[in-house]
């Protein structure tokens, strides 16, 4: 089933644009990952740089103390121009590991948290959400070139630096993360088996493991060629996750397995998140075309928790 959006183009000429967050003030924040930036971009699109990460800042939230957590996958990915569009291409090989940022959004101090998880090193952070406890879940994406892939996996750290645990085996290429409504699920996009899983969780940082072949359960697999990015979870529970080649957003319901889709004019969707008054308008970032969009939304989404 087809959802149809009418988009307007907020900003373009972003450097692989990433993690969108609404600020109350009414501006977006959000990652230039190729740019290695924290940005913000007025509700007249203007586009100002908040912080210098460098590496490859990917995912945005608030904590609970108002400051912003990035996820930083050190530069994992090279870009490439194909067709127009901005790819996201092979790990270089100087590329070492990536880490856990916080933000002052008032003076633009950035400071590093976490690199590193019981001895190992963080491969490539890429995306997080807080829990009402003020903790965070946040997916290592690995990375890969032609030849090789390392997996990553989902973890949970606290926002002062005190604690990080990894929470189920390594997955393929864990990316989009988000809470169900009650908690009691974490829901992981696993980009190129184009699957959401849904992690039951039994307490910060602890997860159900169904077997020891399924980390998880399936919430769906998307048919043909389609890979799963970043997701933003809608307030009646359904899981919209930005989705690559069938440019756009997938919405799952979680209680059947079915998907609708709405299309996006950029094969490269990365990511959406909500805002408003009613929760139903919604940005979206086009990182192929290095744009964000914004649109109305058929359902709320669900509010976050700072």
């Amino acid at each position: 089933m087809a959802i149809e959006l009418e988009l307007t183009c907020l900003a373009s000429g972003l450097q692989f644009p990433e993690g969108p967050v609404l600020l109350a003030d009414g501006s977006l924040l959000l990652t230039e990952i190729q740019r290695g930036t924290l940005s913000r971009i007025t509700p007249q699109g203007e586009v100002q740089v908040v912080a210098e990460l460098g590496g490859g800042p990917n995912g945005v939230a608030i904590g609970p103390d108002g400051a912003a957590y990035v996820t930083n996958n050190g530069g994992s990915f090279r870009f490439h121009a194909v067709d127009g569009l901005n790819i996201p291409g092979a790990t270089p090989p100087e590329h070492q590991g990536g880490s856990i940022q916080r933000v002052d959004l008032a003076t633009g101090e950035v400071r590093t948290l976490y690199t590193e998880c019981e001895g190992q090193r963080l491969i490539g952070p890429n995306d997080l959400v807080f829990d009402r406890q003020g903790g965070f879940w946040f997916t290592d994406h690995g990375c890969g070139n032609e030849h090789s892939r390392q997996f990553g996996g989902l973890y949970y750290a606290l926002p002062d630096g005190s604690r990080i645990v990894r929470a189920g085996p390594p997955l393929l290429a864990p990316n989009g993360v988000g809470l169900s409504p009650d908690e009691k699920v974490v829901y992981v996009a696993d980009t190129y088996l184009g699957r959401l899983w849904a992690f039951d969780v039994l307490s910060p940082g602890v997860v159900q493991t169904v077997s020891p072949f399924q980390p998880a359960r399936v919430v769906a697999n998307l048919p043909g060629c389609q890979f799963l990015d970043s997701l933003a979870v809608q307030a009646d529970g359904k899981v919209c996750v930005a989705t690559i080649l069938n440019g756009g957003i997938t919405v799952f319901d979680p209680a059947t397995g079915l998907t609708e889709h709405a299309a996006v004019p950029d094969l490269v969707c990365t990511n959406l998140c909500f805002g408003g008054a009613d929760m139903r308008d919604v940005w979206i970032t086009a990182s192929g075309t290095g744009k964000v969009y914004r649109s109305r939304w058929p359902s709320p989404g669900l509010k976050l928790n700072f």
